[in-house]
């Protein structure tokens, strides 16, 4: 299996529901690094996974609407807690409408919420 990764990062602000989630339940802020890996058993006609220029602009791309922004106050989160994981699932999903041409494999979408905590998804495209 071959793997090429890109990282970008996006700075948040959300609140989450849930005695579970204690102090986070109000508001706060967040800077996560997003790495996205995309995998393949084979390479292309190009000799590659994927274009890493052309991910890293589709990466920034996707995340470009969720920058410097309240996650709480946007539509397509509304009723959810926007925790790492549902964040990695939005992202891959956006991802594989962008790249739904270019790519053939599988991705895996990895948000650090800081040195020692993150989460991921990972599916095919």
């Amino acid at each position: 299996m071959f793997s090429v990764a890109v990282k970008d990062h996006v700075m948040i602000a959300h609140s989450f529901r849930g005695d579970v989630f204690g102090p986070a339940q109000r508001l706060h802020g967040a800077t996560f690094v997003v790495t996205t890996e995309y995998k393949a058993a084979e390479l292309n006609d190009d000799g590659i996974v994927i274009d890493i220029g052309l991910a890293t602009i589709v990466l920034s791309k996707v995340l470009e609407p969720l920058r410097y922004r309240n996650l709480d106050e946007l539509d397509e989160f509304e009723g959810q807690n926007t925790t790492t994981e549902v964040l990695c699932r939005h992202i891959h999903r956006r991802l594989a409408k962008e790249l739904e041409h270019e790519f053939k494999g599988t991705l895996r979408v990895v948000i650090e919420e800081s040195h020692v905590a993150w989460g991921s998804f990972e599916g095919p495209l």
